[in-house]
């Protein structure tokens, strides 16, 4: 056995699927994420107590999402990243095409940090050079 962990970074999408288990969305996601070490990003974490704080959870719920959250491993905002996610944003533009901004940061983060990406938005992913993206949405 390694002594190294495989780490795949969640993104909001595939995060919220597997939080909900009767959630069917989550099941092709469940492969991925055994024997790995799950990591989320700190535009993730913005996302989710976002969705909850619109939506007006409650304070349980809320709760529930907040000790997820904590035992979660945050990959942080750091200089690197910042520079992968100028370089991105650069080629991109360059090539006439757009990516939202937390997408990019997303995209980034897994670059930087050389761990695959697990997404069910294929079609905003699959075009960034260098993620390694894995997802189960159709092609």
């Amino acid at each position: 056995m390694s002594d190294l962990l495989d780490i795949v970074l969640l993104d909001t999408d595939v995060f919220s699927y597997l939080m909900e288990p009767g959630d069917p969305r989550g099941r092709p996601y469940l492969r991925h994420v055994e024997r790995t070490t799950t990591a989320l990003s700190f535009i993730t974490v913005g996302e989710l107590l976002f969705g909850a704080f619109w939506r007006d959870w409650g304070e349980r719920r809320t709760a529930d999402l907040q000790r997820r959250l904590d035992a979660a491993f945050i990959l942080p905002l750091d200089h690197e990243t910042s520079v992968a996610y100028a370089r991105l944003k650069t080629r991109l533009r360059k090539e006439g095409q757009a990516l939202a901004d937390n997408d990019l940061w997303i995209a980034a983060l897994a670059i930087r940090h050389a761990v695959p990406l697990v997404s069910n938005n294929r079609t905003h992913f699959a075009r960034i050079p260098g993620l390694a993206l894995i997802s189960e949405a159709p092609k």
